[in-house]
Protein backbone atom coordinates (compact mmCIF):
# COMPACT_ATOMS: atom_id res chain seq x y z
CA UNK A 1 0.00 0.00 0.00
CA UNK A 2 1.06 3.23 -1.20
CA UNK A 3 3.11 5.48 2.49
CA UNK A 4 1.57 8.84 1.77
CA UNK A 5 -2.01 7.23 2.44
CA UNK A 6 -1.02 5.91 5.36
CA UNK A 7 0.59 8.79 7.08
CA UNK A 8 -2.30 11.55 6.27
CA UNK A 9 -6.07 11.78 6.34
CA UNK A 10 -7.22 10.04 3.19
CA UNK A 11 -10.23 10.42 1.20
CA UNK A 12 -11.27 8.10 -1.71
CA UNK A 13 -12.85 9.41 -4.25
CA UNK A 14 -15.31 7.36 -6.98
CA UNK A 15 -15.57 9.56 -10.12
CA UNK A 16 -18.82 9.27 -12.62
CA UNK A 17 -18.94 5.30 -11.66
CA UNK A 18 -22.31 5.77 -11.45
CA UNK A 19 -22.92 5.95 -15.29
CA UNK A 20 -25.80 5.40 -18.19
CA UNK A 21 -23.61 4.80 -20.52
CA UNK A 22 -25.61 6.13 -23.02
CA UNK A 23 -23.38 8.21 -25.38
CA UNK A 24 -21.12 8.06 -28.11
CA UNK A 25 -17.86 6.05 -27.40
CA UNK A 26 -20.05 4.82 -24.52
CA UNK A 27 -19.16 0.95 -25.74
CA UNK A 28 -15.58 1.80 -25.62
CA UNK A 29 -15.08 3.15 -22.25
CA UNK A 30 -18.02 0.69 -20.98
CA UNK A 31 -15.09 -2.21 -22.48
CA UNK A 32 -12.23 -0.35 -20.76
CA UNK A 33 -13.99 -0.19 -17.37
CA UNK A 34 -14.57 -3.45 -16.99
CA UNK A 35 -11.21 -4.18 -15.82
CA UNK A 36 -11.10 -1.21 -12.79
CA UNK A 37 -14.34 -2.18 -11.26
CA UNK A 38 -12.93 -5.44 -9.29
CA UNK A 39 -9.72 -3.08 -8.06
CA UNK A 40 -12.09 -0.67 -6.97
CA UNK A 41 -14.64 -2.59 -5.30
CA UNK A 42 -11.22 -4.29 -3.43
CA UNK A 43 -9.76 -0.22 -2.80
CA UNK A 44 -13.17 0.20 -1.30
CA UNK A 45 -13.20 -2.43 1.12
CA UNK A 46 -9.78 -0.97 2.09
CA UNK A 47 -10.68 2.67 2.53
CA UNK A 48 -13.50 1.27 4.45
CA UNK A 49 -11.17 -0.76 6.78
CA UNK A 50 -8.99 2.22 7.37
CA UNK A 51 -12.31 4.56 8.33
CA UNK A 52 -11.47 6.30 5.13
CA UNK A 53 -14.69 8.40 4.26
CA UNK A 54 -15.81 6.84 0.78
CA UNK A 55 -16.96 9.98 -1.45
CA UNK A 56 -18.80 9.33 -4.73
CA UNK A 57 -18.08 12.32 -7.48
CA UNK A 58 -20.80 12.17 -10.06
CA UNK A 59 -22.20 13.90 -13.29
CA UNK A 60 -25.85 15.02 -12.53
CA UNK A 61 -26.88 13.92 -15.88
CA UNK A 62 -29.07 17.46 -15.88
CA UNK A 63 -30.93 15.74 -12.97
CA UNK A 64 -30.68 18.97 -10.78
CA UNK A 65 -34.15 18.32 -8.75
CA UNK A 66 -33.30 14.91 -7.86
CA UNK A 67 -31.63 12.48 -4.92
CA UNK A 68 -28.42 10.21 -5.59
CA UNK A 69 -30.86 7.60 -5.27
CA UNK A 70 -33.11 8.82 -8.17
CA UNK A 71 -29.56 9.08 -10.36
CA UNK A 72 -28.54 5.56 -8.90
CA UNK A 73 -31.90 4.28 -10.47
CA UNK A 74 -31.97 6.35 -13.99
CA UNK A 75 -28.50 4.95 -14.37
CA UNK A 76 -29.47 1.89 -13.64
CA UNK A 77 -31.38 1.65 -16.89
CA UNK A 78 -28.11 2.04 -19.02
CA UNK A 79 -25.46 -0.88 -20.28
CA UNK A 80 -23.28 0.12 -16.89
CA UNK A 81 -26.28 -1.94 -14.70
CA UNK A 82 -23.64 -4.77 -13.58
CA UNK A 83 -21.06 -2.66 -12.30
CA UNK A 84 -23.70 -0.08 -10.67
CA UNK A 85 -25.20 -2.68 -8.61
CA UNK A 86 -21.32 -3.90 -6.97
CA UNK A 87 -20.40 -0.18 -6.88
CA UNK A 88 -23.57 1.32 -5.30
CA UNK A 89 -22.81 3.96 -2.58
CA UNK A 90 -23.30 2.72 0.89
CA UNK A 91 -25.62 4.19 3.39
CA UNK A 92 -22.48 6.14 5.15
CA UNK A 93 -20.75 7.22 2.00
CA UNK A 94 -20.79 10.72 1.01
CA UNK A 95 -22.48 11.42 -2.78
CA UNK A 96 -21.55 14.75 -4.63
CA UNK A 97 -23.10 16.04 -7.80
CA UNK A 98 -21.15 17.84 -10.10
CA UNK A 99 -22.15 19.76 -13.04
CA UNK A 100 -18.52 20.04 -15.48
CA UNK A 101 -15.55 17.52 -15.34
CA UNK A 102 -14.12 18.62 -12.37
CA UNK A 103 -15.60 17.49 -9.23
CA UNK A 104 -14.56 20.61 -7.86
CA UNK A 105 -16.22 23.54 -9.65
CA UNK A 106 -18.85 24.32 -8.26
CA UNK A 107 -19.68 21.90 -5.92
CA UNK A 108 -19.51 21.43 -2.10
CA UNK A 109 -16.57 18.93 -2.78
CA UNK A 110 -13.79 20.85 -1.20
CA UNK A 111 -15.99 21.97 1.97
CA UNK A 112 -16.56 18.51 2.22
CA UNK A 113 -13.10 17.77 2.52
CA UNK A 114 -11.91 20.22 4.83
CA UNK A 115 -14.42 19.58 7.14
CA UNK A 116 -13.14 16.14 7.18
CA UNK A 117 -9.86 17.49 7.53
CA UNK A 118 -8.27 15.58 4.49
CA UNK A 119 -5.28 16.27 3.19
CA UNK A 120 -4.59 13.20 1.01
CA UNK A 121 -7.11 12.24 -2.17
CA UNK A 122 -7.36 8.56 -3.95
CA UNK A 123 -8.51 9.10 -6.87
CA UNK A 124 -10.77 6.60 -9.07
CA UNK A 125 -13.41 6.51 -12.02
CA UNK A 126 -14.19 7.37 -15.56
CA UNK A 127 -12.90 9.04 -17.96
CA UNK A 128 -9.60 9.28 -16.46
CA UNK A 129 -8.82 11.49 -19.82
CA UNK A 130 -11.32 13.99 -18.42
CA UNK A 131 -13.45 13.93 -15.21
CA UNK A 132 -10.15 12.79 -13.38
CA UNK A 133 -8.24 14.68 -15.16
CA UNK A 134 -9.86 17.80 -14.23
CA UNK A 135 -10.66 16.72 -11.04
CA UNK A 136 -7.07 15.71 -9.88
CA UNK A 137 -5.83 19.33 -11.36
CA UNK A 138 -8.39 21.38 -9.10
CA UNK A 139 -6.96 19.19 -6.48
CA UNK A 140 -3.47 19.82 -6.62
CA UNK A 141 -4.44 23.23 -7.04
CA UNK A 142 -6.02 23.18 -3.67
CA UNK A 143 -3.29 22.03 -1.90
CA UNK A 144 -4.31 18.02 -2.10
CA UNK A 145 -1.62 15.20 -2.05
CA UNK A 146 -3.00 12.56 -4.60
CA UNK A 147 -2.68 8.90 -5.75
CA UNK A 148 -4.04 7.78 -8.92
CA UNK A 149 -3.88 4.39 -9.05
CA UNK A 150 -3.54 3.27 -12.46
CA UNK A 151 -6.10 0.36 -12.63
CA UNK A 152 -8.58 2.05 -11.06
CA UNK A 153 -9.13 4.54 -13.80
CA UNK A 154 -10.24 4.25 -17.28
CA UNK A 155 -11.63 6.00 -20.18
CA UNK A 156 -12.64 5.52 -23.91
CA UNK A 157 -9.09 5.27 -25.74
CA UNK A 158 -6.25 3.47 -23.76
CA UNK A 159 -3.58 5.50 -24.91
CA UNK A 160 -5.60 8.89 -23.80
CA UNK A 161 -6.01 7.25 -20.31
CA UNK A 162 -2.14 6.48 -20.33
CA UNK A 163 -1.47 9.71 -21.76
CA UNK A 164 -3.42 11.67 -18.80
CA UNK A 165 -1.57 9.19 -15.96
CA UNK A 166 1.29 10.67 -17.43
CA UNK A 167 -0.14 14.17 -17.45
CA UNK A 168 -0.91 13.81 -13.70
CA UNK A 169 1.57 11.97 -12.58
CA UNK A 170 4.10 14.83 -14.22
CA UNK A 171 2.10 18.02 -13.15
CA UNK A 172 1.07 16.87 -9.51
CA UNK A 173 4.14 14.53 -8.71
CA UNK A 174 1.71 12.11 -7.80
CA UNK A 175 1.69 8.58 -7.31
CA UNK A 176 -0.24 6.81 -10.16
CA UNK A 177 0.87 2.62 -8.58
CA UNK A 178 -1.69 0.32 -9.47
CA UNK A 179 -3.68 -0.54 -5.84
CA UNK A 180 -2.67 -4.13 -4.93
CA UNK A 181 -4.93 -5.72 -2.36
CA UNK A 182 -2.57 -6.73 0.74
Amino acid sequence: MNNVTESKKTALLIIDMINRMDFDGAEDLYENTKEIIDPIINLKRYAQQKDMPVIYVNDNFGMWKENHHKLIDYCKEGMAKDWIEKLEPDEDDYFIFKPKHSGFYGTQLNFLLEDLDVEHLIMTGIAGDMCVLFTAKDAYMEGYSMWVPKNCMASEETIYNDAALQIIHRLTQCDITPFEQK
